[in-house]
């Protein structure tokens, strides 16, 4: 069928074409003007929220969450918004509504009925794709209850994310009152712990002690040094009187000076006069008198430098022992204090946040304002007359259309020389068109006037 032959065919049947597009626009038109008018309510809002962790403080831009403003029409969605809504209006205690809920015979409680017959079958939320805009509109047959729970919906979703942002941060308040208390209780056991060991030690100030501990150490160092090097002199000499040097002592030497000033006079002696003289007998006792009395001083002094060097020494034990315990003492008193330091950065650090979550706790600051409040609309949404009388137009065509196709189909007609070559499968050789001719004006007037 080519667009010649389709035209013949819709000139031959266009009664048909005209009727059924008539009767679909009839059809279309009754049932536009029957079916009850329904007022379509809008408000907008506009979302300026910011994402704030109240426990790690971090913000975020809802241009970084992805999902944020369908989230946001959820919770929109939500029964606990319908609820509140319900509540705000008052809705349970409207008669009408009663009565349509016994008539329905649902076993369903009458507040979750209320939501999804009344309320969320009627509600339509349109979150904006480029822009924090969000719309929320409700469908009703009366224009002024459409707009009520149109502004309902905003009002109640304005309050709900001030409590969704209020909740973590009071949560968060709650956490870290009780992790402060559990901090100030670590805090007070560190404490009483350090002043314990202190006690215990003895220990004020365990710099300034180790301080001087460390210098009385570094004397008795020095003393040991200079004892023993003398010791070495003292053994090394083996009583030797002459050569053993002890100049501390001076009654040491005042006896050497004896001796050698006896052994002086014993020299003499012992030239002029012979070993059986009184007098060389008086010296030599003298000179060995003066000699032994030397020696056992110099034993004595050299006994207590023995005995000066074991007391040093053990000075140095001691002393050593007193300054690694005072290091053992300062390292755990430096231990103790570390622990007492994190624990008070972390009892400081979560006063600071509690403060703060209190604080974000306790604001009724709202990230939703209001764009636009819903008024009631002056005209029905639906039924929407002009496009269902442009949808009728269009669809009573195709309608017309597929009828007259689908008649010429059950009783074809040959309306062109074309439709007879393909029944006959026979040329045509000429066209007798039976249709009387159209009268010339001109011609009956020349014939007229002859």
């Amino acid at each position: 069928m080519n667009f010649s032959q389709f035209i013949l065919i819709l000139c031959a049947r266009y009664k048909i074409f005209l009727l059924t597009l008539f009767v679909t626009i009839l059809i279309t038109l009754t049932v536009s003007l029957i079916l009850p008018k329904t007022y379509k309510a809008t408000a907008t809002l506009l979302l300026n929220y910011k994402g704030v962790d109240p426990v790690t403080n971090v913000s975020l831009s809802p241009l970084f969450m992805p999902g944020f403003m369908a989230t946001q029409a959820n919770v929109i969605y939500s029964d606990r918004t319908a609820l509140m809504v319900a509540k705000k209006l008052k809705l349970g205690q409207n008669k009408s509504i009663k009565q349509a809920y016994e008539k329905s015979g649902s076993d369903v409680d009458f507040r979750y009925w209320m939501i999804e017959e009344l309320l969320r079958k009627n509600l339509d939320v349109e979150p904006s794709r480029e822009s924090s805009v969000i719309s929320i509109s409700y469908k009703g047959k009366d224009p002024v209850f459409a707009a009520k729970i149109a502004n309902a919906y905003a009002n109640v979703y304005q309050d709900l994310s001030v409590k969704l942002s209020a909740e973590p941060s009071q949560n968060a308040a709650a956490y870290f009152g009780n992790q402060i208390e559990v901090l100030r209780d670590k805090l007070e056991k560190a404490q009483e712990k350090l002043s314990h060991y202190r006690q215990t030690t003895g220990v004020v100030n365990i710099d300034e002690s180790l301080d001087v501990e460390l210098r009385q150490l570094n004397e008795l160092s020095s003393q040991l040094v200079l004892a023993q090097a003398e010791l070495s002199r003292s053994t090394s000499k083996q009583f030797d009187s002459n050569s053993l040097d002890v100049s501390e002592n001076t009654f040491i030497d005042n006896l050497k000076a004896k001796l050698a000033d006896a052994e002086s006079v014993f020299a003499d002696i012992s030239q002029n006069l012979g070993r059986n003289h009184p007098k060389y007998v008086g010296a030599q006792a003298e000179v060995h008198k003066l000699r032994s009395e030397l020696n056992r001083h110099i034993k004595s002094a050299m006994d207590n430098s023995i005995s000066r060097v074991a007391n040093i020494r053990n000075a140095m034990e001691e002393k050593k022992e007193k300054v690694l315990a005072l290091n053992q003492t300062r390292d755990k008193i430096n231990i103790l204090a570390k622990e007492i330091a994190g624990i008070q950065q972390a009892y400081d650090n979560a006063m600071e946040r509690l403060n703060q979550a209190s604080l974000e706790g306790q604001a009724n600051l709202s990230g939703v304002s209001s764009l636009d409040e819903a008024l009631p609309p002056a005209k029905p949404s639906s039924p929407n007359m002009r496009l269902n009388m442009v949808l009728s137009v269009f669809l009573g065509t195709m309608l017309g259309l597929a009828t007259a196709l689908f008649m010429e189909m059950f009783d074809r007609r040959i309306r062109s020389p074309e439709d007879l070559v393909a029944a006959l499968k026979a040329p045509v050789f000429g066209v007798i068109d039976l249709k009387k001719p159209k009268p010339r004006f001109r011609l009956s007037w020349s014939r007229s006037t002859r």
